[in-house]
């Protein structure tokens, strides 16, 4: 029965210990592998793919590449599926406090660096992008832009709103408890919302099921539970039917990323190969048969692709168009790919990790006096209350006592 094989999986795979092929750090090293071939794969696309950095078809430049890279979008949904696995695996255990916490902490520091490198990038070379405001940077700083309408600093931001939705509703789990119960309970529920909300007048709906997005992060919460717990027949059902409206929404995924004209002269197999793939590697990973991948820079190259992410496009692109016509096209995507590591890299080292400490433990503060009820240090320079009235003092010494409480 799933219940007794839970509960014995529980106590072999606590949440305070590391999973069986994590790095010493707690980490996946195959987890991280997963994300450096995602966050290579959206750059090879933005970098090759794209005409906008080259004023002319990419595919004559590139006429090789080119037919790889129009593929590379597909890495945004492996994250995703990545982002499910890890959020599952991070967030048991965890109060809401710490979970909020947890995730500001991480998404912030780095992506306060991007936003402000990339509007000095786009300001002193508006040749890509031209930013129309500065109150749009400022709004963007927030990662907030996508539900109001605010333009993103960099087309790439797109996803960290799509992000965010998925913590605000995992975070109900969280509010319940995260077991292996409520996790499939929410898969469910996710799923239905997502089947139902394209045919639906419901805004608020529509707005949070993400019918294109869901199916990862849902197949990433099932990939993780049948490497917690054991794989079932469910949690097959579960990941089988997400496989399934993920191909189905391959279509209108290619349109969004390539355009009508474009999509039209892509072959779509070769996108379903991919998520083929994609599905195979995350179960082969939730199956514990890719632990003795243990390579020790994987944890470290892992470490980076979040800030590389945030920073590698728009000023990227800027880069190329401003030396395209300098330097030979392959010489210059591999300097600008250099160059987005390297400052990746800085921005991991300099920023990420120091302010990404002194975030949490300012916030764990901040929770911690939302739990006491009283914020510390709260009174301290006041004057003391004054004494009730005497006519307020018959109130029975029991009911005193235990209103204080």
């Amino acid at each position: 029965m799933i219940s007794r094989g839970s509960a014995g999986e529980s106590q072999a795979c606590s949440p305070g210990r590391p999973l069986a092929g994590a790095a010493p750090g707690g980490r996946l090293a195959v987890l991280d592998g997963v994300r450096v071939l995602a966050a290579l794969g959206v750059l090879f696309y933005h970098y090759f793919a794209l005409p906008s950095a080259w004023d002319e078809p990419p595919e004559s430049i590139f006429p090789t590449a080119h037919r790889f890279a129009v593929y590379g979008w597909l890495g945004v949904e492996i994250f995703f599926m990545v982002s499910g696995f890890v959020i599952c695996m991070s967030a048991w255990g965890r109060t809401v406090g710490d979970f909020a916490v947890s995730r500001v902490s991480r998404l912030f520091p780095a992506y306060w660096a991007a936003v402000v490198f990339t509007s000095l990038v786009l300001f002193a070379s508006p040749e890509i992008r031209q930013l129309k405001a500065f109150s749009d940077v400022v709004v963007n700083l927030s990662m907030l832009q996508g539900g109001i309408g605010v333009p993103n600093v960099d087309d790439a931001y797109w996803t960290l709103f799509v992000e965010l939705k998925f913590y605000v509703l995992f975070a109900l789990v969280v509010m319940r408890g995260v077991t292996y119960r409520n996790c499939v309970l929410f898969c469910a529920a996710w799923t239905l919302a997502g089947v139902v909300a394209p045919t639906s007048d419901s805004g608020v709906l529509s707005f949070f099921a993400a019918p294109a997005s869901s199916p990862y992060f849902i197949a990433g919460i099932g990939f993780y539970l049948m490497r917690r717990f054991r794989p079932n027949a469910v949690l097959w059902a579960v990941v089988g039917v997400q496989f399934l409206l993920a191909q189905h929404h391959v279509h209108a995924r290619m349109i969004s990323s390539l355009g009508r004209e474009a999509t039209r002269q892509t072959p779509a197999w070769p996108a379903h190969v991919i998520i083929v793939l994609g599905f195979a590697l995350m179960a082969a990973l939730a199956l514990g048969a890719l632990d003795g991948v243990q390579w020790r820079w994987l944890p470290h190259a892992g470490a980076i692709t979040y800030p590389l992410y945030l920073i590698h496009m728009m000023a990227g692109l800027t880069l190329i168009h401003r030396f395209r016509r300098d330097v030979a096209p392959v010489p210059l995507v591999l300097g600008v790919t250099a160059t987005m590591l390297l400052l990746a890299w800085l921005i991991h080292r300099l920023v990420e990790r120091p302010l990404g400490r002194l975030l949490r433990d300012r916030l764990r503060r901040g929770v911690q006096d939302i739990r006491s009820a009283t914020p510390r240090g709260a009174g301290a320079d006041r004057p003391p209350a004054p004494a009730p009235a005497p006519d307020a003092q018959h109130v029975p010494a029991g009911r005193q006592g235990a209103s204080l409480h």
